[in-house]
């Protein structure tokens, strides 16, 4: 990453600084909406790194944030969380909230010791897409 970005991207952290998980997730997809679309799926990478790395849970401080990044049959970046809920970066830089299971026509490679996804198909159809002006009241 170039010097000035990282100095941009580490000021966009401060937005998020580490806070209870779920606000900073909160806060990642409202910066992600301000992104330039075709930067969004990169973008919210980052700053899902970060959450995974940082976030805080008062209630339980066992509880952690996890993702696993999966990129869809459709070009779509999805990650997967890991309650049953993942976020998607469709190929155009649009972000949806999808359930894992019923969201995406889902492939798996089993073996004698894993089940492994193969491939995942977003539905759109079926998803929430998020959209700043959502979030306009919490961080504008």
């Amino acid at each position: 990453m170039l010097e000035s970005a990282k100095i941009s991207f580490n000021n966009i952290l401060e937005k998020i600084l580490p806070a209870d998980g779920s606000l900073m997730f909160k806060k990642a997809i409202w910066l992600t909406l301000q992104e330039v679309p075709l930067n969004r799926a990169f973008f919210f990478d980052n700053l899902a790194k970060y959450i995974q790395e940082n976030a805080l849970y008062e209630e339980d401080s066992n509880k952690t944030w996890t993702y696993q990044l999966i990129v869809g049959t459709d070009g779509s970046h999805i990650f997967k969380g890991g309650i049953g809920f993942s976020l998607v970066v469709d190929p155009t830089g649009r972000l949806w909230r999808a359930a894992t299971l019923e969201d995406f026509e889902t492939t798996y490679t089993v073996t004698i010791n894993s089940c492994e996804i193969a491939t995942m198909t977003p539905i759109y159809v079926n998803m929430k897409e998020y959209v700043a002006s959502f979030y306009l009241s919490d961080f504008s």
